[in-house]
């Protein structure tokens, strides 16, 4: 299963980037790695980062040790070769609440 945060901005990528980024979360349900990412500690521990080059940079943030689901924390165009505090906030805040909605069912 794979859960996108509302509001996701990765409808808004160009088309192929879109489709690219759904081949590579594909990759990822399907249990193989993407085939360009890097880790992300910064936003949370098992946090990684898809990168997409296509009319630009698009990048998709999300975690996949959980067996339930893949959880999509972030999609954004990258502008500069630094990843703005403001994504990386964004996508941190919802990795905790990933973690927080787990902790609540498990009890």
């Amino acid at each position: 299963m794979l859960v996108t945060p509302a509001g996701g901005r990765w409808r808004d990528f160009p088309a192929e980037a879109r489709r690219k980024a759904g081949h590579q979360l594909n990759r990822v349900q399907h249990g193989h790695d993407p085939e360009d990412w890097k880790p992300m500690p910064t936003v949370g521990l098992s946090v990684r980062e898809i990168r997409i080059h296509e009319d630009g940079e698009y990048r998709v943030l999300y975690v996949a040790k959980f067996a339930e689901a893949v959880y999509v924390l972030h999609a954004f165009s990258k502008k500069t070769r630094k990843t703005p505090k403001s994504d990386i906030d964004l996508a941190s805040g919802r990795f905790r609440a990933v973690i927080e909605e787990r902790r609540r069912q498990q009890k």
